[in-house]
């Protein structure tokens, strides 16, 4: 039996959130680890994990586990080692292992991502409300096991 496209979409979608999982290992964070991977045409034009800014000591918490007010999120590292790069994030998905909260999800539609995939929902759904109601295709799928 032929694969349809949507069956083959769904491989790929689960391919590349197993991509963020694994990205998101890199991680120094010890609270929480996420990871992102932006996709265009089939190709992986960014990802990024959450954690400190470059020169800032890998410690995202603090002595009471707290992250630290100044952790960049895995979604706006991405977005921003994309602005560094020569590749337009217009028309691209982002894949990510925790969905975006309200302040990344602006870098999201500023970045001309036009669909969000992820595995599990962030702590309120603001940021996945916001995206929804601006025309990004929003999908979660806690299960990529192929």
């Amino acid at each position: 039996m032929a694969t349809t496209n949507l069956q083959k979409q769904d491989r790929y979608d689960k391919a590349y959130l197993r991509m963020a999982h694994e990205w998101a290992k890199l991680s120094h964070c010890s609270r929480k680890k996420v990871g992102a991977i932006i996709v265009k045409d089939g190709i992986i034009i960014s990802d990024g994990y959450n954690g400190t800014p470059s020169g800032f000591d890998n410690c995202c918490e603090n002595e009471e586990g707290e992250t630290q007010w100044y952790v960049l999120h895995a979604e706006a590292n991405a977005i921003l080692k994309l602005s560094r790069s020569h590749n337009s994030g217009h028309g691209s998905t982002l894949y990510i292992t925790l969905s975006p909260c309200k302040e990344c999800s602006k870098l999201v539609l500023q970045a001309g991502i036009t669909r969000v995939i992820f595995t599990k929902g962030y702590k309120d759904s603001a940021g996945i409300d916001f995206l929804k109601d601006a025309g990004i295709e929003v999908k979660m799928i806690e299960d990529i096991t192929d």
